[in-house]
């Protein structure tokens, strides 16, 4: 079981500060309050502890379900490669595993 914290429970720890923020920013547009601890301490690794230094997502006790759900999948996607799509906006085709055109910014139908 992951350590809580007053109201906040510790999600994950992960080696990455680009995960870690990546998993806030999908967090966060799913409405789940998060907070990353540890995002600048990587540099400190060999001072400190390994382990000590590595990210850690924590988010509300009561979201800490959702939000293992939530990364689980996105850290192990299950099923086939999403279809390519035309963006609506520019005419350009998208390869499925992107939610945005990159062109003009547009989402898909």
């Amino acid at each position: 079981m992951d350590k809580t914290e007053g109201n906040l429970e510790r999600v994950l720890t992960v080696a990455d500060p680009l995960i870690a923020g990546h998993l806030e920013s999908i967090l966060s547009e799913r409405g789940i309050h998060c907070h990353v601890r540890n995002r600048h301490l990587v540099g400190g690794a060999g001072e400190i502890p390994p382990l000590e230094a590595w990210p850690e997502i924590w988010v509300d006790a009561e979201d800490a379900a959702a939000a293992r759900r939530l990364i689980d999948e996105v850290l192990e996607p299950t099923g086939t490669a999403a279809e390519s799509w035309v963006c609506r906006g520019c005419g350009e085709t998208i390869e499925g595993q992107f939610a945005q055109c990159w062109r003009c910014g547009e989402y898909p139908d």
